[in-house]
């Protein structure tokens, strides 16, 4: 019975990360197309939320008791974020048009990588498996946004947010972070 339920818990977990890849892969591409960038933001974004449909919010993380403080947290998050953008020359700045879909995907990708895919992990190898595997698929999925010399920054904000998701029990957090640093950056 045990063996049953965990081997339902790791296809659960499979398919998770599948569809994160997925969608991540195909608004990547997509949005490079001239003219699909904002629509690929807002529906990626929108798509990666479904994925946590039938999750508890609870098991999200995403509780309202003490929600100042994991605000505050995620202000503080979002500090820490935005610290590789300190030491860029010119970075440039967001466009205003792309605020609503920086929200979007920024929310989207909690959502689907610290909240559904953490609690999937978690269900079959506890936090080291949620942690490392979040970090690990986060990295994967940004494969095709990123350039290669970045990745190394986007592991780290993945591993930052999901030692976070554990510690805290919160997901209010990383979107609040995430959702600065992408505003931001």
């Amino acid at each position: 019975m045990i063996a049953a339920i965990r081997t339902r818990s790791a296809a659960r977990a499979a398919v998770v990360a599948v569809y994160v890849i997925a969608v991540e892969w195909s608004r990547a591409v997509a949005a490079q197309q001239p003219g699909l960038t904002m629509t690929a933001l807002v529906l990626g974004g929108a798509a990666l939320i479904i994925v946590a449909g039938g999750w508890p919010p609870d098991k999200l993380g995403l509780g309202t008791s003490k929600l100042g403080l994991r605000v505050l947290g995620g202000l503080a998050l979002g500090a820490v974020l935005l610290l590789p953008s300190a030491v860029r020359e010119g970075a440039p700045l967001l466009p205003s048009s792309f605020l609503f879909a920086a929200v979007v995907v920024a929310i989207g990708e909690e959502v689907a990588f610290r909240g559904a895919l953490y609690a999937a992990l978690d269900e079959v190898g506890g936090a080291p498996l949620a942690i490392t595997g979040t970090t690990l698929v986060w990295t994967l999925a940004h494969v095709l946004s990123h350039p290669p010399e970045f990745l190394a920054a986007v592991a780290a904000a993945g591993l930052l947010l999901g030692m976070w998701r554990w510690a805290c029990k919160d997901l209010v957090g990383p979107i609040v972070g995430h959702v600065i640093a992408d505003l931001a950056l």
